[in-house]
């Protein structure tokens, strides 16, 4: 949100006492970023906490989001591999390899490799 402000020129003492002033649930913000994420893209847990750290949530914020926001992360890997699928080949085992980079474990990946029918 600073950064935001800032963005929008105000200086950064400004921005500073302007998000000190506010009186946020930044875990209910987190999640619900989180759920937005997942209603357009798929995630592994590891990657969602990245993304929202990397949207400037503390690391306790984002783990918050990604441990509340309902995920199926067998689901979320089935998503990821049909997406991967789309616009390239795969043996099984690369694929399962590219979910588990992702962030998938292993258990995952596979079931996700699995539910697109390999």
């Amino acid at each position: 949100m600073i950064d935001q402000l800032e963005y929008e020129k105000y200086s950064h003492e400004d921005a500073v006492y302007a998000v000190d002033k506010l009186e946020v649930d930044w875990n209910e913000q987190a999640l619900k970023s989180a759920e937005s994420y997942l209603n357009y893209s798929s995630f592994s847990y590891e990657g969602l906490v990245d993304q929202l750290e990397y949207e400037g949530f503390t690391s306790s914020e984002a783990k918050y989001g990604a441990d509340n926001c309902g995920a199926d992360w067998n689901e979320q890997a089935a998503k990821s591999a049909a997406s991967y699928l789309e616009y390239s080949s795969f043996s099984k085992g690369e694929l399962i390899d590219q979910l588990e980079y992702e962030g998938f474990t292993h258990e995952q990946a596979v079931y996700g490799v699995e539910a697109v029918g390999y």
